[in-house]
């Protein structure tokens, strides 16, 4: 990360994160499986620390093409891998410890991920996340820095952010960098001499806000795209879609 990024102290409930990404097999967040998920920890300075998982998972169905050309597993890749419902089954428990500890969840576009897994654990008949707090980078910059020009993709905030993504669409990659942005993000939106709205005085309030906006947002882009599409039905819920 950019040294100067880093200087800047966060307040002590950013210790410590937890990072996590998916890498699946589309885009509908009912029906896609995941195949790939990272989870791992990190420190306020991005640092990775120890206690992390990394899964490759059998989806139980075969990988789409288009899928595949994103995030690099084939078919061929997951024959022998674990089962989808143990590896879901995991992925949920070691999402909960973290929870259970306090460890707030890093995840860029949260409502994806977390959605995919909600519809996993409901597949597989596990008890889903009883959630604890998380941290969405896309929807802070979205909020912090509204009127900001360019795409919004991990790979382009992580380039604003001077924040390394050298194996985009890998999950373990593309989780610490979205640990990493949040922490630049957050950084960047404490530093504000008068910022859009006050930083938050904890991971609950935080939570809270991040919600909020992120109603807000899609309220806001429902209103564009009705202008092509009268019947786009705005998808609110976060940071699990409410389908």
């Amino acid at each position: 990360m950019n040294s100067e990024n880093t200087k800047l102290a966060l307040p002590e409930w950013l210790k410590v994160i937890a990072v996590f990404d998916t890498e699946t097999t589309g885009l509908d967040l009912q029906q896609s499986r995941i195949v790939t998920a990272s989870l791992h920890l990190v420190d306020v300075s991005g640092n990775v620390l120890e206690g992390g998982k990394d899964w490759l998972i059998n989806p139980g169905i075969p990988i789409p093409p288009e899928a595949s050309r994103v995030h690099k597993v084939f078919d061929a890749d997951v024959v022998n891998a674990q089962d989808s419902k143990s590896g879901v089954a995991e992925i949920l428990a070691a999402i909960q410890d973290f929870f259970s500890q306090g460890i707030p969840v890093v995840a860029y576009n949260a409502p994806y991920d977390f959605t995919i897994l909600h519809y996993e654990a409901k597949r597989h008949d596990l008890p889903p996340v009883e959630f604890g707090f998380v941290i969405d980078p896309l929807v802070i910059d979205k909020t912090v820095d509204k009127y900001r020009k360019g795409k919004r993709t991990l790979e382009s905030v992580a380039e604003r952010y001077n924040v390394p993504l050298e194996n985009a669409h890998t999950a373990k990659d593309d989780a610490i960098a979205a640990g990493q942005v949040g922490l630049a993000v957050l950084r960047y939106f404490f530093a504000q001499d008068k910022p859009v709205v006050p930083f938050p005085s904890s991971l609950e309030e935080l939570h809270e806000m991040q919600s909020k906006w992120a109603d807000q947002i899609e309220e806001s882009y429902s209103q564009w795209r009705k202008q092509e599409r009268p019947d786009y039905i705005p998808q609110f819920g976060w940071p699990v879609r409410k389908l």
